[in-house]
């Protein structure tokens, strides 16, 4: 080989100043980041983190569980809520059906304690008329026995007219009249309509039975049959009644000659009475 023989090199061949440089400064930013991450990690962080660092609690609850529990209790407060309002609606049910009932009643015991009194009145009223008679009766009696015959006989001059004081009563008229008269006797009981006994309305219903006529069963309304007439133009058959027209409480049969026969009460029975005795409030004519 020649001594001016081009030898190579065993060094390395140099970089360029360029390619060092694009090198060097893309480490040197690897390496800033690197720090930048330990530092960060290193050191605290100076900005707030609450907002982004809190955990949210940890729920232990059985969801399944409480909602059941949640329902269950609903329903309940629901069929408790249903009950009271049943029983508060039975509650008030029961009190306005005492408030009626005791209202009902009220009214019962005031007609019966006005029935009673009334009652009462009629029989003191046929107790006086009783013991007036009897006076009378004995009036009669000792004038009676004042006016014997001359010859000492002892009997006495009476009259020959009849003490019902009948009317002649023809046709239907004489068949309401001549019932009427066949009950005198018989005993007054409240609702009954014959044959044994009879109450005021029942009699008078019967009576008219025997002329074919067909009245109501009740006073009230017996009071309201035919026509009106005033008590100075009476016929025998005509009835009478006691107590306001459409609400009368008592009615009878005229008779004629200023009586009337009527079921008076349960002490007196049927019987026969003066006008005077009790005067009607008013009559009505149905034949």
């Amino acid at each position: 080989m020649s001594h001016t023989a081009h030898i190579p090199s065993h060094q390395k061949p140099r970089r360029s100043a360029s390619k060092l440089a694009v090198r060097a400064g893309v480490a040197g930013g690897v390496l800033s980041t690197l720090a930048m991450a330990g530092t960060a990690s290193a050191s605290p962080s100076t900005e707030p983190v609450a907002e982004t660092t809190l955990e949210m609690p940890v729920l232990s609850l059985d969801l399944g569980t409480e909602v059941s529990n949640a329902v269950n209790t609903a329903a309940e407060n629901t069929r408790v809520a249903a009950v009271e309002a049943a029983v508060t609606g039975e509650l008030n049910a029961q009190e306005e059906s005492a408030r009626t009932g005791a209202a009902a009643e009220a009214k019962q015991a005031k007609e019966d304690a006005q029935k009673a009194a009334e009652q009462k009145a009629k029989q003191e009223a046929d107790r006086k008329a009783d013991a007036e008679r009897a006076n009378r009766s004995s009036g009669r009696s000792s004038l009676t026995n004042a006016s014997a015959s001359d010859d000492g006989s002892g009997a006495a001059v009476t009259g020959g007219s009849s003490s019902s004081g009948r009317s002649s009563a023809t046709g239907s008229a004489a068949a309401i009249v001549n019932f009427a008269y066949a009950q005198v006797g018989k005993a007054y009981v409240m609702g009954a309509t014959g044959p044994s006994a009879y109450d005021c309305s029942g009699l008078v219903q019967a009576a008219y039975r025997q002329a074919g006529i067909s009245l109501d069963r009740t006073s009230q309304d017996q009071s309201l049959a035919g026509t009106s007439v005033s008590l100075s133009n009476l016929q025998p058959g005509d009835i009478l009644y006691w107590g306001p027209k459409g609400s009368a409480y008592h009615v009878a049969i005229y008779v004629g000659g200023g009586k009337f026969v009527g079921a008076q009460n349960p002490s007196t029975g049927i019987v026969e009475r003066p006008l005077s005795y009790d005067m009607p409030t008013g009559a009505v004519r149905v034949l």
